[in-house]
């Protein structure tokens, strides 16, 4: 008398088809708790080159948006010590007018000389 082993076809088909089923349904519920179409490079893998393209292109906007915005500070800055310089400038012309005229004594002059001196100080400083 020999050993026989049926196999229930049909059974083994649902549990295949079931396992599938739960799979998609793992996968689908992935997606829809990470909120992300690409979850991992068997997801989409041309889909996922090019994400990892665009990322590292807004990457490097980044880094550029913020280095333009360094350069627009130091040519604030620039600006605010040109501006300076031209009201000292500006000053020292003043002064000159001022010491020309004929009116002034030597006292006067020796202030507006000081004063003049100290201007191109700040200048050199």
């Amino acid at each position: 008398m020999g050993l026989s082993i049926n196999q229930n076809i049909a059974a083994v088909n649902s549990y295949r088809n079931l396992s599938n089923t739960q799979n998609d349904l793992a996968k689908s519920l992935e997606k829809l708790s990470s909120g992300f179409r690409i979850n991992r490079a068997a997801d989409d893998a041309a889909g996922l080159a090019i994400s990892e393209g665009l990322r590292s292109q807004v990457g490097g906007l980044k880094v550029a948006a913020r280095n333009a915005q360094d350069g627009i500070s130091v040519v604030q800055t620039a600006e605010g010590a040109l501006t300076e310089v031209h009201g000292i400038l500006q000053r020292l012309r003043d002064l000159g007018v001022q010491a020309a005229n004929d009116s002034n004594n030597t006292e006067a002059r020796a202030n507006i000389a000081t004063e003049a001196n100290s201007l191109i100080s700040e200048l050199d400083r």
